[in-house]
């Protein structure tokens, strides 16, 4: 089993900053992919931003410039932080991981959600 535990999310006013955390427990013999989605009211989930193993990113095009995702391997967790903050970006942000378990000869590849964290910009 693998367990997730999000924190960082919150209340902040338009312009202001927060910094998201994800750390990963449980059975995880390597962790592949890192990324954070999020889902505002009455809308899809969306990627917001995903960190490969190398530390390629990719962002959405909606925070490009203001988000950055980073990832300490050493404490399986991986990190968003986030400037400029918006109305816009007020949504539950979920924290997602690829990774591979298994036993030594019956490897295999899943992912993992987080339970998700509210972050609400508003005045």
């Amino acid at each position: 089993q693998v367990q997730l535990v999000e924190s960082g999310g919150g209340l902040v006013q338009p312009g202001g900053s927060l910094r998201l955390s994800c750390a990963a427990s449980g059975s995880i013999f390597r962790l592949n992919a890192m990324g954070w989605y999020r889902q505002a009211p009455g809308k899809q989930r969306e990627l917001v931003a995903q960190i490969t193993t190398s530390g390629s990113t990719n962002y959405a095009d909606s925070v490009k410039g203001r988000f950055a995702i980073d990832r300490d391997n050493a404490k399986n967790t991986v990190y968003l932080q986030m400037n400029s903050l918006k109305p816009e970006d007020t949504a539950v942000y979920y924290c997602k991981i690829s990774y591979i378990s298994g036993t030594t000869y019956a490897r295999y590849t899943t992912d993992a959600w987080g339970q998700g964290t509210l972050v609400t910009v508003s005045s």
